[in-house]
């Protein structure tokens, strides 16, 4: 029976989870969706992979409920529910809504909610949210094409999307420790709090706060709370739990991401000499085979090397096309193209294949038909190798999902270095 269940909102967020599971020791398997069988294998943790950040609310939590219901039935202890590092949400939910029906559906009154992950630079400091040095509002995420962030302060974001009261756990009760923090949830919960906004601007505070949420049914977080919680069930971290099998055939990735970190991320291993080709929505739109085009393109140059298939641009060229398409067509015309691209590489060879943005990931996955996934040695901070079957590689194939905020420049060649590390 697993330890722990988890809920990622989307596929490169379940990734990222994962890894900083693996990282605390833990034996993870990853599922897209939820399975149809019962677990046949001996793990610490299962993290289900939804679909669920920006559909809406009504499917999301429909969706979201349906897992817990699995998790619980496999003998899952704690229940956690993985939002992306940077709240992403829109006004209307569904990180408020989803929260509240896991809520009931496990029947506790009271959850916390944490999106910090230090390593990745977000923090959470009197319940505002920074990435890096700068407010949410004020990082890229003001412009996000699906999710734009333009309020920092993260009780008062959850407070609109929540019927229960929204409170917080300030650094300061934090930095006191395991006790502290169980004596402020009492204060909270006495008080009608519902829901917690906790602190963190540390990976020594969220070591702090996690032997306190031992005992709470669900807990509610991005990744960086998860590498804590695992010594609530008396596991440490150790080599044997990221160990996959060996990496072979061509190296490819597909970006689909906008985001600035993606972008910098393009243009660096374009500088390297590497092929690199754009995928234009109007074209896409006009009916042009611009999937067929890409993979003659990408066929004759997979034997020398990774190559790089794009969609990324800077924001005022995909608000021109969204203006054009529309916000949804034009998402799911390069959903669908990139993950119509990603397939046709596995099956021209390619066995490590990097996955840049949560909504091309969630895609490329979906069309590839991977169903579970092994995790593997991290890349950079929540992005982890993985080794996964499909039908279009039998043998087996190494993926990568990359949120697209987060990867040094150097991530698309850097990836490719360590498959077998």
């Amino acid at each position: 029976m697993p330890l722990l269940g988890c809920i990622a909102d989307d596929f490169t967020g379940a990734t990222d989870l994962a890894n900083n599971l693996v990282r605390g020791g833990m034996r993870v398997m990853l599922t897209m969706g939820v399975p149809p069988m019962r677990l046949t294998v001996d793990v610490d943790a299962v993290v289900v992979s939804l679909k669920s950040r920006t559909v809406p609310v009504t499917d999301a939590v429909r969706d979201t409920l349906n897992a817990a219901d699995w998790l619980r039935s496999q003998g899952a202890r704690q229940v956690y529910f993985k939002y992306c590092s940077t709240f992403d949400s829109t006004p209307d939910g569904n990180i408020g809504q989803v929260t509240e029906a896991l809520m009931d559906a496990l029947g506790t009154d009271f959850t916390i909610a944490t999106p910090a992950f230090p390593d990745n630079q977000r923090t959470v400091f009197k319940g505002h949210l920074f990435v890096g040095d700068v407010l949410l509002h004020e990082s890229s995420m003001r412009d996000h094409p699906l999710t734009p962030m333009t309020d920092p302060n993260l009780v008062r974001v959850l407070q609109a999307q929540c019927s229960r009261k929204v409170g917080l756990i300030d650094y300061r009760v934090v930095a006191e420790g395991e006790g502290a923090i169980r004596a402020r949830i009492a204060q909270l919960r006495a008080e009608g709090v519902g829901i917690a906004i906790v602190d963190a601007i540390s990976n020594a505070d969220l070591a702090r706060m996690a032997p306190a949420f031992h005992d709470i049914p669900l807990v509610t977080a991005g990744s960086g709370l998860a590498s804590g919680l695992t010594a609530n069930f008396g596991i440490s971290p150790s080599e044997k739990a990221s160990r996959l099998p060996s990496a072979g055939g061509f190296q490819a990735v597909v970006s689909g991401s906008c985001s600035l970190a993606t972008q910098r991320q393009t243009l660096a291993f374009a500088k390297t000499g590497r092929p690199a080709v754009g995928v234009d929505p109007l074209r896409i739109a006009a009916g042009e085979d611009v999937v067929g085009d890409v993979l003659a393109w990408a066929e004759p140059l997979l034997k020398d090397g990774p190559v790089l298939v794009y969609s990324t641009a800077e924001a005022g060229a995909v608000k021109a096309v969204q203006a054009k398409l529309g916000v949804e067509q034009g998402g799911t015309l390069i959903e669908h193209a990139m993950a119509a691209i990603a397939r046709g590489l596995v099956e021209r060879g390619v066995r490590q294949l990097v996955v840049a943005g949560g909504e091309t990931s969630g895609a490329c996955v979906q069309e590839l038909g991977i169903m579970q996934m092994q995790i593997g040695t991290q890349i950079d901070p929540g992005v982890p190798w993985c080794h996964a079957y499909c039908e279009g590689a039998p043998d087996g194939m190494h993926i990568a999902l990359k949120s697209g905020n987060f990867g040094g420049e150097e991530f698309f060649t850097k990836a490719f270095a360590l498959v077998d590390a």
